[in-house]
């Protein structure tokens, strides 16, 4: 993602030491890190959590797989470019 985002700059859970977070915990340290966007494959998210405050976007991936998001890549760019503070957009990739 880092070379289709290169106008961005682009963290994982993993390099920030949130993997093991559960969602609650993982949007908060998302907020308390000052993050403009949240993207994630995890579907459920938007059904588990109270989103209507959360002062970032979210952009949710309808898939993990890296050849298919490589593939409609230029939808998961145009998503990022425009989100809008407190916006979850979901993103069909097939």
């Amino acid at each position: 993602m880092r070379n289709i985002l290169d106008s961005h700059q682009v963290d994982t859970a993993d390099e920030r030491g949130w993997s093991l977070l559960t969602n609650g915990r993982l949007l908060a340290a998302v907020e308390n890190e000052g993050y403009e966007i949240f993207v994630t494959t995890d579907k459920n998210l938007t059904n588990q959590q109270n989103l209507r405050t959360i002062p970032f976007a979210i952009i949710v991936l309808s898939t993990t797989s890296w050849p298919r998001i490589q593939t409609d890549s230029d939808k998961v760019k145009l998503a990022i470019d425009t989100a809008i503070s407190g916006s979850i957009t979901e993103i069909a990739i097939p």
